[in-house]
């Protein structure tokens, strides 16, 4: 039994017309020997509507109240998208995430799949009936709701692939596929057939926001294929499979940037063993995510620490920092940065990549703030003013 799992975002599912014309279409394709799991969002802009509602309430909303919230969006599409295949000819059945099993962590607005279950979705699949599953949302020990955080439906998706050892995931969009920059800065870019799964996780690391990074990376492990595509289009898409990373010349997929980072920085921190993992022992505790780290040395027995973090994070990031009291620190944020990468297989290996993509920066008078590299990507922190500069600059360097 072949099984495709179908993901579908919100701006897919945004009226009732589109969800009808999405069901049309998935009904007609019903009809062949593929069974279909299909993974919802909200419709539109539903969750940051209900986030907003909870705000007004309260500027701090109790998290397990906000989750009970936020799955409400889902359950509304997967209950519509059911009574359109109906109407279109189609066995259809929905359920939320903790109906077929998806258990999670406790962390509430951020939780972590720990299991999944099979065995609800199986024998509906067997009988030739579409499963309709809510996206972003699961169950903790306890049986509270619970969701994954922003993009969270693409983690549904892949784990449901996983656990059904699906053919490939397929992500339907707004867009074609990939592209080897955002469109809205760049209208020159152009949609990429292949991507390897390291090409893809850095990507999506880095700014792109076509899939969420840790669904990238259960495809990684399971060697799940992802086929990324319009939702009413008739184009190919972008295929993200495994590829031969084993090359001489580096191989350049795209240019991604990442306006939603604040760059940290702590002067004049002790220079003694342990320090460092003080502060991020400390940032890992309260769930605060952390990317590029720069440390350099002062003559005065001391270090300047530099590192990356959501910008949401700057006010929790500054009080855990201040609390450590660490003698004679300073902390300093800074929220009006942006990340801007190259991606590529190769790139580490090919030394005139880097210069050239610093040459494009500082010929338009652009300063790097940081640099982070990896053996598929090259990042750099710049003033977040510049960055349609910047990805126009580097897009043109590298003939993207």
């Amino acid at each position: 039994m072949d099984v495709i799992v179908q993901k579908y975002g919100g701006s897919s599912l945004s009226t009732l017309a589109k969800i009808d014309a999405l069901a049309e279409a998935i009904a007609k394709r019903e009809a062949g020997a593929e069974r279909l799991v299909l993974v919802v969002s909200a419709m539109g802009n539903t969750t940051d509507e209900l986030l907003k509602m909870a705000h007004t309430l309260s500027p701090r909303p109790p998290e397990r109240e906000v989750d009970m919230l936020l799955t409400t969006g889902e359950q509304v599409s997967i209950a519509l998208m059911a009574i359109a295949l109906a109407k279109h000819g189609a066995d259809a059945i929905s359920f939320t995430g903790g109906q077929v099993g998806i258990r999670t962590s406790e962390h509430h607005t951020k939780a972590r799949i720990e299991s999944v279950s099979a065995d609800r979705i199986l024998p509906h699949l067997q009988e030739r009936r579409i499963v309709i599953v809510a996206g972003f949302q699961g169950v903790a020990e306890d049986d509270s709701l619970t969701t994954l955080g922003r993009g969270g439906s693409d983690i549904t998706a892949m784990a449901l692939a996983v656990a059904l050892k699906a053919k490939r995931l397929e992500k339907y969009t707004d867009r074609e596929g990939v592209y080897t920059a955002d469109p809205r800065i760049h209208p020159q870019a152009r949609t990429i057939p292949r991507l390897s799964y390291q090409e893809m996780l850095e990507m999506s690391h880095t700014g792109a926001k076509i899939l969420h990074p840790r669904a990238v990376f259960f495809a990684w492990k399971f060697g799940v294929p992802i086929l990324v595509r319009e939702s009413m289009g008739e184009g190919s898409g972008t295929l993200i499979e495994e590829m031969e990373e084993n090359v001489e010349q580096a191989i350049i997929r795209g240019v991604t940037h990442d306006a939603s980072v604040a760059k940290i920085t702590v002067y004049d921190v002790p220079d003694v063993p342990g320090i460092a993992s003080t502060i991020f022992e400390e940032l890992a505790k309260r769930e605060i995510g952390v990317d590029m780290i720069v440390q350099s040395n002062t003559e005065e027995a001391t270090n300047d620490i530099s590192f990356t973090i959501k910008r949401a994070d700057v006010g929790s990031t500054v009080e855990a920092l201040n609390a450590l009291q660490m003698k004679g620190a300073k902390v300093h944020a800074d929220p009006e940065v942006a990340r801007v990468s190259l991606v590529g297989l190769g790139i580490k290996t090919e030394t005139a990549v880097a210069s050239k993509m610093f040459r494009a920066l500082a010929d338009r008078g652009i300063n790097i703030q940081m640099i982070a590299t990896s053996d598929v990507k090259i990042s750099c922190v710049i003033s977040e003013v510049q960055v349609k500069d910047a990805v126009q600059a580097v897009c043109k360097t590298f003939g993207l």
